[in-house]
């Protein structure tokens, strides 16, 4: 619930911030005030998600998606996720990693979180201008992964207790660099999770520190292509028709006019009684369906537009606060085709709808002579 209330309003701030950046304004003041708040709503998404992590630990509900993976490029991802602040910092970012995959059986998510854990670390704790490393290796039977830095160091006696939950060290008493007391927490659970080790060492205050995450590493997979998703033409845009529905106002109306923008047909709902009367008129290509509606809920909404015949192939796309794996097993139950978790990149919603569409074309594609 607390998940659900926090993430709620953080999707539209993101959405209106998506606006403001299509409008391609040249006041550079105005670009300055996009990114920051681009920026804040990220950091406080991944508190929230820190907290439920947690929670789950706690609870003992954490499930691991696992799959065979390549370490290189959870690497590269997290490097992206962390950029902001390093760059804010004026930071030196150096990445050491080899020309062949490391692969290892994990939960992408879980492992990308782990590395962004320690890489925000790194830049909390290091002054403006000083240095990171990041690499891995493989090393025996085990992918190695180490992230150092030049920053202010960990005193002896703080070492052990390190990875405690909420545990704040005397070089964090100021609060200047914020922080719950959880990344490092997370780091050494979900590292053992996945049958490893996370370990901390540095030579004192002032003398930098750094972090060694050991992981099994697997067998590499059968090769095969990876997908490519189409990018999202104003053409193949506007031979769609989207539904957007949510009983939030401010988070409706953002997205209907950045898909709008991008060439779409959009039309808007906020409730569900209402959402299904559009969707038997409108008959569209796909619905953004908020779970959370007062009345008729998602999940409900979701059941019926199965039953439609006319509407049976729609692509159903859940929003929702609620992102544990329970939460997903019921939008599946439920008939949609994909959960996503507020507030979420627009990005990813866009190219969701695009990889739909080119699916649509190759299947309605007349044979070649």
């Amino acid at each position: 619930m607390l998940s659900h209330e926090l993430r709620n309003p953080l999707a539209p701030i993101l959405n209106a911030v998506h606006l403001l950046q299509m409008a391609g304004s040249e006041d550079p003041f105005q670009r300055q005030a996009c990114l920051i708040i681009e920026r804040q709503v990220g950091q406080l998404s991944r508190l929230v998600d820190d907290l439920l992590e947690v929670s789950r630990f706690t609870s003992g509900r954490v499930h691991l998606q696992l799959e065979r993976t390549d370490l290189r490029s959870l690497v590269e991802r997290a490097v992206e996720s962390a950029r902001p602040l390093i760059d804010r910092r004026k930071h030196i970012l150096n990445i050491d990693l080899p020309g062949q995959p490391i692969w290892i059986n994990a939960d992408p998510t879980r492992i990308e979180q782990v590395i962004v854990n320690l890489l925000n670390n790194a830049s909390k704790f290091t002054d403006d201008g000083g240095q990171i490393w990041v690499g891995a290796r493989p090393h025996g039977a085990f992918a190695v992964l180490i992230v150092r830095d030049t920053g202010v160091g960990i005193s002896p006696d703080q070492i052990p207790h390190l990875f405690d939950l909420f545990s704040q060290g005397e070089r964090s008493l100021d609060r200047a660099q914020g922080g719950l007391g959880i990344g490092l927490s997370l780091v050494k659970r979900l590292s053992e999770l996945h049958g490893g080790t996370a370990t901390a060492r540095s030579e004192g205050i002032g003398k930098g520190s750094e972090f060694t995450v050991s992981l099994p590493l697997s067998d590499p997979p059968s090769s095969s292509l990876p997908a490519q998703v189409p990018a999202t033409t104003e053409s193949n845009a506007r031979a769609m028709k989207i539904l957007v529905v949510d009983d939030n106002f401010d988070s409706t109306t953002a997205l209907k006019i950045l898909f709008s923008k991008l060439g779409y047909e959009v039309k808007d709902a906020y409730t569900g009684p209402t959402a299904l009367q559009i969707a038997a008129e409108f008959l569209p290509d796909a619905i953004l369906l908020d779970i959370g509606l007062p009345g008729l809920n998602g999940f409900e909404v979701a059941r019926r537009i199965r039953r439609d015949p006319n509407l049976a192939q729609v692509f159903l796309i859940a929003m929702s606060g609620y992102g544990q794996e329970t939460d997903l097993e019921l939008s599946r139950q439920a008939g949609f085709d994909d959960h996503l978790v507020k507030p979420m990149p627009f990005e990813k919603v866009r190219d969701l709808l695009a990889q739909r569409f080119e699916s649509r074309e190759t299947k309605t594609a007349p044979p070649g002579p």
